[in-house]
């Protein structure tokens, strides 16, 4: 017992030296720790500054704007326009996007055929005149006698279930729909209703006359209305899957499906009708954002979309939601925007339909408010255009071009039509600004006039503009 005490007593003992010994070797700074006989330093800024909050210091000497035609790229414009593959019929304009100034074109103040480069107008309509950050309703209501009426508001990206917060397409869902619906008829001890579907907020025919019947068939538009699922495609995975013809009753039939599911029995099919005036709303999902909506369409070039939003820029001005109305609406609105829409003619606000015609200049035009921090909402249509060689309808195109990743651009394209129109920046830094619409292309595809455009492009960017 006594050598148990011994043993214990000599390893505290020795602790407690060990311990004395690495204070000692903390104080001399010879061991990490917090003890030191070292003179205090000085004393540390209560916050550290970030280079970026510095005092700024003069710019550098800018890029002087420039003046006037650049021969350079005059010869490359008349070469263009030149080149058997585009036809004869060719307008191109560029321009200097810190001035303004012209540098070349070619026939520029006359009106072509510009394809989807079209949608530039709508998307510059709708963010310049709507709230970019509103969105849209799909909403059932309350009707007569124990009915529930869907109500479309302009949502044809419907999800068929949930909606998914983090997207465009599918964003709101008639999964959540019904499950607000439902759970709001249990609360009243009603579980069986008749379903009608009100599309009242757009009028006029659904297809476009202008429209050949094969767009359609192909699946490059569906027929407008104001809701739909997954852009009415029967199968949503497949870009240019087949539409369903009535894009209206099959979001109803959806909507039936989900509520039955909920718990709800669904009396009958479900047929058109209007939604009362003061009708108790029972649910409602809301779009994506506008300006996130107006992205999807230029990224993607959906024809379809792009109608929806000419038609809610013509809601807006109190005119029909129709196609006229829709392309009507969109052309004052950018007149009002302080661009020249003379010569200017819609049949479609998406470039689909035949009959449309654009001067260079007008896209031009439109691309300059764009990029000039005048119209901020307009700086979401820049910036959202397809990138050369990596997004949208530009992914695959300059990929072997040293322009890769330095276009931003709409793209257009019909049988005989080849078109683009967006900015550029050159090896010298500058941004220019182009539109090139050929509408005369001949039956040759899309492959020769696009090899031509995007070289005569990529030359812009290689560009040592004086």
């Amino acid at each position: 017992m006594a050598r148990t005490a011994r043993v214990v007593g000599t390893s505290i003992l020795v602790v407690v030296l060990a311990g004395a010994a690495y204070v000692t070797a903390d104080a001399y700074d010879v061991v990490p720790g917090v003890l030191t006989l070292a003179p205090p330093g000085p004393t540390a800024s209560p916050f550290p500054v970030a280079p970026g909050a510095l005092l700024p210091v003069a710019n550098p000497a800018s890029l002087a704007p420039l003046h006037a035609l650049d021969s350079a790229v005059q010869a490359a414009v008349n070469a263009f326009a030149a080149d058997p593959r585009v036809g004869p019929s060719v307008g191109v304009l560029v321009t200097d996007a810190a001035s303004g100034n012209v540098i070349a074109e070619h026939d520029s103040a006359s009106p072509h055929v510009p394809a989807s480069t079209a949608k530039l107008v709508t998307a510059a309509a709708a963010l310049g005149t709507l709230d970019p950050a509103s969105t849209l309703p799909t909403r059932v209501v309350a009707g007569a006698g124990g009915s529930i009426v869907l109500v479309g508001g302009g949502d044809m990206l419907l999800a068929p279930g949930a909606g998914d917060p983090n997207a465009v397409d599918g964003h709101a869902g008639l999964g959540d729909l019904a499950a607000q619906v439902a759970r709001d008829l249990k609360l009243t001890g009603t579980t069986t209703v008749h379903l009608s579907v009100d599309d009242s907020l757009f009028s006029g025919p659904a297809t476009s006359p202008g429209w050949d019947p094969s767009y359609l068939s192909e699946g490059f538009v569906a027929p407008v209305t104001p809701i739909a699922v997954h852009d009415a495609r029967v199968h949503p995975e497949v870009e240019y899957s087949v539409r369903f013809p009535d894009p209206t009753m099959n979001a109803a039939n959806v909507l039936a499906q989900r509520l039955t599911e909920a718990g709800i029995t669904v009396q009958g099919a479900p047929s058109r009708g209007t939604a009362p005036a003061n009708g108790r709303v029972l649910g409602e999902v809301r779009s994506a954002r506008l300006d996130q909506v107006v992205g999807y369409f230029l990224d993607s070039s959906d024809n379809t979309i792009t109608e929806v939003v000419s038609r809610l820029v013509a809601v807006h001005q109190t005119l029909p939601g129709s196609f006229e109305g829709g392309t009507q609406a969109v052309l004052h609105a950018v007149s009002t925007l302080g661009v020249d829409v003379n010569g200017a003619h819609l049949t479609d606000a998406s470039g689909l339909a035949s009959g449309s015609a654009l001067p260079p200049t007008l896209l031009v035009r439109l691309l300059k408010l764009m990029v000039d921090g005048s119209h901020p909402a307009l700086t979401e249509v820049a910036t959202q255009l397809p990138i050369a060689g990596l997004t949208g309808t530009l992914f695959d195109r300059f990929t072997q071009s040293d322009a890769r990743g330095l276009v931003r651009a709409k793209t257009g394209s019909l049988p005989n039509v080849t078109s683009l129109a967006g900015t550029v920046i050159t090896a010298d830094g500058r941004q220019l600004l182009f539109a090139v619409l050929a509408d005369q292309t001949g039956a040759v595809g899309q492959d020769p006039p696009r090899r031509a455009l995007d070289t005569f492009v990529s030359g812009l960017a290689a560009c040592g503009c004086r």
